[in-house]
């Protein structure tokens, strides 16, 4: 795809783009994609999968207790448990407010490992990386922030989002739907937004502007993108999914540079 060239002019020492069909098939990639980058929050789609499959095999529910008084895992991955930022600290009662918290997701990777006995780095390669191919990648920290992969890999990721394999269908849709609806709140690097909606574990675009996907990009499109530089996005109308990682801290060239970079390949998807 000609339109993935334009992650040369970002001002970044490397980076590397994928696009995913809905079917599996690449549509295209550039740069370096068996190379190794820190995803950051790109991280939490995956830590969340792993939770979700937990889920179906019976080691979790969705909605028992985990975190603050009044919280359940369902709220740790939707952003309500009212849990701050980076502090393992109640800043609202839960499903009031959309607290954007790594700490939910660290306290989610302790709450899985209790439930399985199974370290959560662990059970991430187990329930994720090994069975989608994923060799690259693994979890060298914070559930919520310290994954390392490769292009190559979160594109089989990617996939997996689009035609699920390791999770039912009906498990996914959920995970992509808006889970309690209408809360504002923060969307880092972009400010507030009302409402803020979110899934479980991964941000629905809806709405929201600004944004970090495309002026065009349809408000179904879900995903995450990480302060190490990197996105990943899934836009269930052009049937397609994106990936970019890069070894730049997000800042305002990733403002600039995303959200036309994310037009032109959807209309080059949709041209095609």
């Amino acid at each position: 795809m000609e339109s993935l060239r334009a992650i040369d002019t970002w001002p970044v020492p490397s980076a590397a783009a994928a696009v995913v069909r809905a079917d599996g098939s690449l549509a295209g990639s550039h740069g370096d994609t068996a190379r190794r980058f820190p995803l950051a929050s790109v991280t939490k789609p995956l830590a969340a999968y792993a939770v979700l499959v937990a889920y179906e095999e019976g080691a979790l529910e969705l909605d028992e207790p985990a975190g603050p008084e009044g919280s359940t895992v369902r709220h740790l991955l939707a952003h309500t448990s009212g849990l701050a930022f980076d502090e393992h600290r109640s800043a609202a009662p839960p499903g009031q407010r959309r607290l954007y918290s790594n700490a939910g997701f660290e306290v989610l990777g302790d709450h899985l490992a209790k439930a399985t006995g199974i370290p959560f780095a662990e059970y991430l390669h187990q329930a994720v990386f090994e069975p989608l191919g994923m060799a690259s990648s693994s979890l060298e920290g914070s559930p919520a922030k310290d994954g390392v992969s490769t292009v190559a890999d979160l594109a089989r990721f990617a996939a997996e989002l689009q035609a699920p394999r390791l999770l039912d269908v009906r498990t996914v849709a959920e995970a992509t739907s808006v889970v309690h609806p209408g809360l504002k709140g923060v969307l880092p690097g972009y400010g507030h937004q009302s409402p803020n909606d979110w899934g479980l574990g991964l941000e629905i675009r809806d709405g929201k502007s600004p944004h970090w996907t495309g002026l065009t990009s349809s408000p179904r499109t879900f995903g995450h993108f990480g302060q190490s530089g990197t996105f990943l996005w899934v836009d269930p109308d052009v049937r397609a999914a994106c990936v970019a990682l890069t070894d730049r801290a997000f800042g305002p060239w990733a403002v600039e540079a995303w959200t036309p970079f994310t037009d032109a390949v959807l209309a080059e998807l949709r041209a095609a």
